[in-house]
């Protein structure tokens, strides 16, 4: 004799209900739908302040550079920002490259004009980079 499964023990039963397990999944999906893009910007964002970081560290060299020319030189500054630039890349190898330069994670490079150097940094980590990315040191 086999006996047979209680109306009671079928009404037991627990789990989710699909509309239960649709709502959630319509939830995830505008919840991903929301996130991703902010995710993206704050990527660039990152990239940006990496950048002006590394701006600031070239400008860092830059001024020291400076100071040091100036010692060496009786107090005299240099006559123009190409003159510096030369001074800091043989104190320092590509303190200041007037080329493309991969260092570490950032592409940068310098130019000249006058006594205003401009650093422009074109890649943060392999990325190419186009807001944010330039910065000038002027003496």
């Amino acid at each position: 004799m086999t006996s047979q499964p209680s109306l009671k023990h079928l009404n037991n039963q627990k789990g989710f209900t699909l509309i239960e397990i649709i709502a959630v999944l319509v939830l995830l999906g505008i919840l991903a739908a929301v996130a991703v893009p902010k995710y993206m910007d704050l990527t660039t964002t990152a990239r940006e302040k990496a950048a002006m970081g590394q701006i600031a560290e070239v400008k860092g060299r830059l001024s020291s550079g400076l100071n040091g020319y100036m010692l060496k030189n009786n107090g005299a500054k240099p006559a123009d920002a190409a003159t510096l630039i030369t001074y800091v890349n043989t104190v320092t190898a590509n303190a200041c490259p007037t080329t493309a330069t991969t260092e570490g994670d950032f592409e940068f490079s310098c130019s000249s004009s006058g006594t205003t150097v401009t650093i422009t940094v074109s890649k943060v980590q392999t990325v190419a980079i186009t807001a944010n990315n330039t910065g000038t040191y002027a003496f």
